[in-house]
C-alpha cells in the first residue's frame, strides 16, 4: 500500500474528499478497536480472535492508505495550476488477465491429458471471465459518448457471450462422453471463443481507452504533503505494530514485548490524528474561495472609486478601447460569469475537487468585467447612464462576493445541509442580477446596431443542437413540441415585424434582433430534447437540421438589420432583410412539418388549440360589440328560432367529437389528429352560429347577447383545456396521473355545452334569463379560479397599477350584484352576472401578471392568493344573490352587507399588495406634484447648463478700451454667475420643499391626469410655472451679460434682466410658501436661497448702474457758440427726445399686448395660481 502514497496522480476511487474523511473518521475507530483487540486476545491466548483483530487492523490500515491516497490526488487537482487525471474507461489490465486466463483454459479442455475435473475447473473460470467481460463492456457502452464504440463494446459483448454459449454446450457433451469426437468439438468451439476475446481485448487497448495521470503542480505537491507524510508515516508505523504483535502474542507476559507494541500502537494513533488534522486543514477550494473574494472585493473597490470621479465629473475618459469595445467585453464576461454559477453551485454542495478551479475561473472575469465597466461610463456623456452601468456591475460584484462566502462556507461538503440552503439563494441573486446586466447591455447594443454578440450567441445555439443531452425528468416529446412550435411561429412574427420596422422605425431593429436572439437560444435547447425524446432517430435528425437552417437564416436577418441600423438609407439592406424574413417564414414550416413526422396527432392538437385562441379572441370582440349595442341581426325578419336549431344540432355534434377527442388519446396519432381537426372544424361552425343567433336577438337586448356569447366562449375554453390535455396524454397508460387531468376536463367540456343548450333554450325568457346568467358566471368563476391555481406562469404583462386599475371594476361589479340581489329584477341579474363576470376574469388574469414583478417569493405569493381570495369571495356574493332570487326573505337580503364586506376586505388586500409591488421608488407621471418635481429639477438643470455657458465668457479685448471698464465688465460677469448659481440653488431647495410638503400630507399625489383641476393640481401648476419662470429670466440674464460684455447690448438690457429674476425668485417663493410649514427646515434654506438671489440681484444691478454711470461720466458735449450752430443743437437734441419718447410710447404698447395676449386664453383661476 505504501506506493500509493508516493505519487498519487491518478484516482484510487470514485469517493468525494469529505466521502474521505468521513471514510478515515470511520476507519480509524475500526482501527483503534482491531489493536485494543490484538492486546486482549494476545494476553488471554485467544490466538483464533488474535488473527480476527489482525485482519481487522490490517483491513483499516489499508483503507486509510487509500482514503489518504485519494484525498491527497483531489488536493493535488483542486490547484488551480494542476490538470485532473482522466481515468480510463475500462481496465485495460483486467482485460489481458481475463483474455490469458481463457486462453490457458482453452488449451486445458482441448489437452488430451486433461482429467474431467481439469475440464470442469477449465470450464469454471471461462464462465467466470467471459461474465465478467460482458458486464465490463455493458458498463462501458453506457460511459462513452462516441456511437461507434458503444456499439462496438455491445456487439463484442455479444460475440464473447454467444461463443461461450457455443463451448458450454460443447463442454457438457465432452463431460457426458469423453471421446476424441467431443474433445474435437470442443476445441473448434473454443476458436470462436478465443478469436472474439482476442479482438475485444485489442480493441479495450486503444489509447483511447487510456488513463491518463494527472498533472500536478509544485504548490498542489506542497498541499499533499501534509496528508502524505501523515499516511505514510501511519503505514510505518502498522507495520512495526504488526511485528510487535507477532511478538506479542509468543510472548504475552514480556514486559519489552509489550513496551515495544504499546510505542508503535502510539505512532500509529498520532499518525492518523495527524491525517485527520492534516485532511481538514487541506480541503480543497478554501484558497481559491479567499483569492476570489479578494478579487472581487478589489473590483468592487474601482468600481466604487469610478463612482466617485462620475459624480464629480472627474471620470477621465479611457482611451485603450472604443465604447462598442467595452461593451462587447462586458457582455462576453457578464455570459461567462453567468455559465459558471451554476457549477459553482453543484461543486460547493459536494465537489470539493472542482470548487478550486470553478471559482478561480468565474473571479477571472471580474477584473475584465470591472474594466469594462468603467471604459463604457468613462465613454458616456449622460451621468445618469454612467451612474446607471457602474452601479449595475457593482450589484453584480457584490452578489458575487455574496455567493463565494456560501461557497467557501459550503465548501462542497455535501453532508453540510445547513448551508446548502444559503449557497441555493445566492446562486440565484446572482444569476438573477447577471442576467438583469446582460439584458440592459444587449438592449444597449442591439440599440445601437450592434450585432456582433447577437450572431455569436445564434452560432453557439445551432451548434448546441448536435450535442447530445440527458433527458430531463417527466418531459415528454409533446412538451418539447409545445414550446418549439410557440417558439418557432414567434420567432416568424419577429421576423415580419422586423420587415415592417425596416421601413417605419429602423431603430426598433435592435430590440427585435435581440428578441429574435433570445427565442432562438431557446428553441434549440428545446430541440436537443425533442430529438433525443423523439420516436426515431430519423425524426430527431430531421428536427436538429431544420433548427440549424433556422439559425443561419436568423444569423443573416440580425447582420442585415445591422446593416440596416448603421445606414438606414441602404435599400439594398433593406432588401436582403425582406428576402431573409420571407425565408425564415418558410423555415419555420419546415420545422413545424419536422415536429409533425415525430407525432402528428400532437401537432394537429397544438394547431387546433391555436385555432380555437383565435375563436375565443373572436368571441371577446362580438362580446365588445354586443355590449357596445351594435351587434345588430343580418336581416330585418332574422329572429332567434331560426338559429336555435341549428345551435342545438352543433352542440350535439360537438359531444360527439369531444367524445372521439377523448378516445383518441389512448390510440395511434392518424385518428387523434382527426378528432382534433373535427372538433376544430365543429367549435368554428358553433361560434358562427351564435354569434348569428346573438345578433338575431337585435341591440336592444345587449345582455341577453353576451350571455349567449359567453356561453358559447366557455365551451370554447372548455374545448381548448381538453384539447391540451389530450396532447399531454397522448401515448400515456392508463395509471397517468395527466389521464386523470383529461377525464376532469372531459367532465367539464360536457358541463359547459349543457350550459350552453340551457342558456339557448332560455335566452328568450325574460323571466328566467337572469337567473340562468347568475348561474352561468358562478359556474364560469369556478373553473376559472381552478385554472387560476393551476400554475403561477403567465404570458400576460402588467403593472401594480393596472392591478390597483382592476379592482374598481370589482367595486362596480359587487355594487350591481348588492343592487340586483336587493330588487330581483332579472334585468338587474343579468348585467350583474355579465359585469361581474368579466371583472373577475380580468382581475386575476392582471394579478397573476402583476405577482411577476414582486421581489420577494413571498410577496408574489400574497398577490396571487389576494385575487384568489377576491374572486372566491365575489364568487360567494353571486351564490348569496342566487339564493335570494330563490328565496327572497328579509334576513337574506340583510346578509348582501356582509359579503360585499368581504369584497371590499379583499380589494382592500390586493391594493396593499399592489402597493407593496410597486415599491417606494414608482411614482405616478400623471400626479401633479411629481410633475412639479420633475419641471423643478429640469429647471435647475437648466440654469445650471446657462451658468456653465456663463462661465466660459471672457470680457471683450479692445486696444483703446480703458483699464476701469474692463473691471466693470468683470465685475458684470462676476455677478451674473452668481445669480446662476443662486438660482439654481433656490430651485433645488423649492424641489426638496415640495417633497416636504407631500411628506406631510399637505398636498396630496393624483392618480388621473383629471387631478390638474383640484386645489393640489392648481398649486403644482403654479408651482411650475414659477420654476419655468425661474429658468427663463436665468437664461435672458445670461444672453444679455453675454450680449453686453461683446458691446451687442446696453446696461439697461441686463438691469431689466436680473429684475426679471428677482421677480420671478418672489414669485416661486411665494407659490412654495402658499401651504409651506414656515418653521420647516426645507423653508428655511428655501428663504436663504431666496435672499442669495436676491442679493446677487442686487449686486448686479450695482455693477451694471455703475458701468452706465462711469460711460455717462466719460461721455464729454462740446457747447457751440454760435448762433446758428447753437440753434441746430438745440434743434437735433429736442429731436431726439421727440424720437426717445414716441419709442418709449410704442414699447409700453408692446409689453401691454405681450401681457394681455399671454393670459387672455386662461381661466381666472390658473391666472391666480400663477400669482
Amino acid at each position: 500500500m505504501h506506493n500509493l502514497l508516493d505519487n498519487p496522480t491518478e484516482p484510487v476511487s470514485d469517493a468525494s474528499y469529505f466521502d474521505c474523511l468521513d471514510s478515515v473518521m470511520e476507519k480509524s475507530k475500526n482501527l483503534g478497536e482491531s489493536m485494543l483487540g490484538i492486546t486482549d486476545h494476545a494476553k488471554k491466548g485467544e490466538l483464533d480472535q488474535f488473527c480476527g483483530s489482525v485482519k481487522g487492523f490490517s483491513g483499516s490500515v489499508c483503507a486509510l492508505t487509500e482514503a489518504a491516497a485519494q484525498a491527497a490526488y483531489l488536493v493535488g487537482i483542486s490547484d488551480r495550476a494542476s490538470e485532473p487525471g482522466k481515468p480510463g474507461l475500462v481496465d485495460q489490465s483486467q482485460f489481458a488477465r481475463a483474455n490469458q486466463a481463457i486462453q490457458m483454459a482453452c488449451q486445458n479442455l482441448t489437452d488430451p491429458a486433461s482429467t474431467q475435473q481439469q475440464v470442469l475447473s477449465a470450464a469454471t473460470v471461462v464462465a467466470k471471465h467471459t461474465s465478467a467481460l460482458c458486464n465490463v463492456c455493458r458498463v462501458a457502452s453506457s460511459k462513452t459518448s462516441n456511437p461507434v464504440a458503444k456499439r462496438h463494446f455491445v456487439q463484442s459483448a455479444k460475440d464473447v457471450a454467444n461463443s461461450t454459449a457455443n463451448l458450454v454446450k460443447a463442454i457438457k457433451a465432452l463431460d457426458s462422453d469423453f471421446g476424441d469426437a467431443n474433445r474435437q468439438k470442443c476445441a473448434q468451439a473454443a476458436k470462436p471463443l478465443i478469436d472474439a476475446v482476442e479482438e475485444l481485448t485489442t480493441f479495450a487497448s486503444s489509447p483511447e481507452f487510456t488513463s491518463v495521470p494527472a498533472r500536478i503542480s509544485r504548490e498542489a505537491r506542497k498541499a499533499q504533503e501534509p496528508i502524505l507524510s501523515s499516511g505514510k508515516a501511519m503505514i510505518d508505523g502498522a507495520c512495526d505494530m504488526v511485528k510487535a504483535a507477532k511478538q506479542l502474542a509468543v510472548s504475552p507476559n514480556d514486559p519489552p514485548t509489550y513496551l515495544l507494541y504499546s510505542n508503535h500502537s502510539k505512532s500509529v494513533s498520532g499518525a492518523i490524528k495527524g491525517l485527520v488534522a492534516a485532511m481538514k486543514e487541506s480541503a480543497p477550494g478554501q484558497k481559491e474561495c479567499d483569492d476570489a473574494i479578494e478579487t472581487m472585493t478589489s473590483s468592487i473597490k474601482d468600481l466604487d472609486q469610478a463612482s466617485l470621479a462620475a459624480i464629480s465629473q472627474s471620470l477621465a475618459p479611457r482611451d485603450h478601447n472604443t465604447p462598442q469595445g467595452f461593451q462587447e467585453q462586458m457582455i462576453n464576461s457578464a455570459k461567462e460569469i453567468l455559465d459558471r454559477v451554476e457549477p459553482v453551485r453543484a461543486a460547493s454542495k459536494g465537489e470539493a475537487e472542482k470548487l478550486g478551479h470553478l471559482v478561480t475561473s468565474m473571479a477571472g472575469y471580474f477584473e475584465p468585467l470591472a474594466d469594462g465597466a468603467v471604459g463604457a461610463a468613462s465613454k458616456t456623456i449622460n451621468s445618469k447612464r454612467q451612474m446607471a452601468i457602474l452601479d449595475q456591475t457593482k450589484t453584480v460584484a457584490e452578489s458575487a462576493l455574496q455567493f463565494m462566502y456560501a461557497a467557501k462556507e459550503g465548501g462542497g461538503n455535501p453532508k453540510a445541509g445547513h448551508t446548502h440552503g444559503a449557497i441555493d439563494e445566492a446562486a440565484d441573486g446572482m444569476k438573477e442580477v447577471v442576467e438583469d446586466l446582460l439584458q440592459t447591455l444587449e438592449d444597449a447594443a442591439s440599440s445601437a446596431g450592434v450585432v456582433t454578440n447577437m450572431v455569436d450567441s445564434l452560432s453557439k445555439s445551432i451548434a448546441r443542437t448536435d450535442d447530445r443531452m440527458a433527458l430531463i425528468a417527466n418531459l415528454s416529446f409533446v412538451e418539447y413540441q409545445t414550446e418549439m412550435v410557440r417558439l418557432a411561429k414567434h420567432i416568424a412574427r419577429t421576423a415580419q415585424d422586423m420587415v415592417g420596422k425596416a421601413v417605419s422605425n429602423v431603430s426598433e431593429l435592435g430590440p427585435l434582433s435581440n428578441n429574435l436572439t433570445h427565442d432562438y437560444n431557446d428553441l434549440s435547447g428545446n430541440a436537443q430534447g425533442a430529438a433525443i425524446a423523439s420516436s426515431s432517430p430519423q425524426v430527431g435528425q430531421q428536427i436538429r437540421k431544420a433548427v440549424q437552417e433556422l439559425g443561419n437564416l436568423c444569423i443573416d436577418l440580425v447582420q442585415d438589420a445591422g446593416h440596416l441600423q448603421a445606414n438606414p438609407t441602404d435599400t439594398y439592406s433593406r432588401k436582403d432583410l425582406a428576402d431573409h424574413a420571407k425565408a425564415i417564414s418558410e423555415k419555420v414550416s419546415h420545422v413545424l412539418a419536422a415536429l409533425q413526422a415525430g407525432s402528428r396527432g400532437t401537432q394537429a392538437c397544438i394547431n387546433a388549440a391555436h385555432t380555437v385562441s383565435g375563436i375565443i379572441g373572436d368571441l371577446d370582440t362580438t362580446i365588445m360589440f354586443a355590449t357596445a349595442g351594435t351587434l345588430n341581426p343580418d336581416g330585418d325578419s332574422d329572429n332567434f328560432a331560426d338559429h336555435r336549431e341549428n345551435i342545438l344540432k352543433t352542440a350535439k355534434a360537438l359531444v360527439e367529437d369531444t367524445k372521439t377527442l377523448v378516445a383518441g388519446a389512448a390510440s395511434d396519432q392518424e385518428k387523434l389528429a382527426m378528432a382534433a381537426q373535427s372538433a376544430v372544424r365543429t367549435i368554428t361552425r358553433l361560434a358562427d352560429v351564435v354569434k348569428f343567433g346573438a345578433g338575431s336577438l337585435g341591440s336592444s337586448q345587449p345582455d341577453a347577447q353576451v350571455l349567449l356569447i359567453n356561453a358559447v366562449k366557455d365551451v370554447a375554453s372548455a374545448l381548448s383545456e381538453l384539447i391540451s390535455c389530450t396532447k399531454n396524454a397522448s401515448g400515456k397508460p392508463v395509471q397517468d396521473p395527466t389521464m386523470a387531468g383529461l377525464k376532469d376536463s372531459a367532465k367539464v367540456m360536457v358541463t359547459n355545452v349543457t350550459s350552453l343548450l340551457k342558456t339557448v333554450k332560455t335566452v328568450e325568457d325574460e323571466a328566467a334569463r337572469g337567473t340562468r346568467a347568475l348561474e352561468s358566471t358562478i359556474e364560469a368563476i369556478s373553473q376559472e379560479l381552478k385554472a387560476y391555481n393551476t400554475t403561477d406562469k403567465t404570458d400576460q404583462k402588467a403593472s401594480a397599477e393596472d392591478l390597483i386599475r382592476h379592482t374598481r371594476p370589482i367595486t362596480l361589479a359587487t355594487a350591481k350584484a348588492v343592487a340586483a340581489g336587493n330588487s330581483c329584477r332579472q334585468e338587474d341579474v343579468i348585467v350583474a352576472a355579465n359585469t361581474g363576470r368579466k371583472a373577475v376574469f380580468d382581475l386575476l388574469g392582471v394579478c397573476k401578471a402583476a405577482a411577476q414583478n414582486a421581489d420577494t417569493a413571498e410577496v408574489k405569493r400574497r398577490a396571487i392568493q389576494s385575487g384568489r381570495d377576491c374572486a372566491h369571495v365575489y364568487k360567494e356574493l353571486l351564490d348569496h344573490v342566487n339564493t335570494i332570487i330563490q328565496k327572497p326573505t328579509h334576513e337574506n337580503k340583510q346578509l348582501l352587507a356582509t359579503y360585499s364586506k368581504k369584497v371590499a376586505n379583499s380589494v382592500t388586500c390586493i391594493v396593499q399588495v399592489a402597493e407593496v409591488i410597486k415599491g417606494t421608488d414608482w411614482v405616478d407621471p400623471d400626479d401633479p406634484t411629481v410633475i412639479a418635481e420633475n419641471e423643478l429639477l429640469g429647471a435647475a438643470n437648466s440654469i445650471e447648463a446657462a451658468a456653465k455657458k456663463l462661465a466660459m465668457l471672457k470680457p471683450r479685448r479692445a486696444a483703446k478700451e480703458a483699464d476701469e471698464n474692463l473691471n466693470f465688465e468683470e465685475q458684470i460677469l462676476e455677478a451674473a454667475k452668481s445669480i446662476a448659481a443662486a438660482t439654481a440653488a433656490l430651485v433645488k431647495s423649492a424641489s426638496v420643499a415640495q417633497k416636504e410638503l407631500l411628506a406631510q400630507g399637505k398636498i396630496g399625489g393624483a392618480h388621473l391626469a383629471s387631478a390638474f383641476e383640484d386645489e393640489d393640481g392648481q398649486w403644482s401648476q403654479g408651482l411650475i410655472s414659477a420654476a419655468k419662470l425661474v429658468a427663463a429670466a436665468t437664461h435672458s440674464l445670461c444672453e444679455a451679460a453675454n450680449a453686453m460684455v461683446q458691446g451687442q447690448a446696453s446696461e439697461e438690457k441686463l438691469i431689466s434682466s436680473a429684475k426679471q429674476v428677482a421677480s420671478s425668485t418672489a414669485q416661486l417663493l411665494v407659490a412654495c410658501k402658499v401651504k409651506a410649514d414656515t418653521d420647516s427646515v426645507a423653508m428655511q434654506r428655501l428663504q436663504g436661497a431666496g435672499n442669495a438671489v436676491k442679493r446677487a440681484t442686487e449686486a448686479l444691478v450695482k455693477a451694471a448702474q455703475q458701468a452706465k454711470d462711469f460711460a455717462d461720466e466719460e461721455e464729454s458735449l462740446t457747447i457751440n457758440k454760435r448762433m446758428v450752430g447753437g440753434m441746430a443743437q438745440i434743434i437735433m437734441a429736442q429731436e431726439e427726445i421727440i424720437r426717445k419718447e414716441k419709442e418709449l410710447d410704442a414699447a409700453r404698447v408692446r409689453y401691454a399686448k405681450i401681457r394681455k395676449q399671454k393670459y387672455q386664453d386662461k381661466p381666472v383661476e390658473e391666472t391666480d395660481a400663477l400669482w
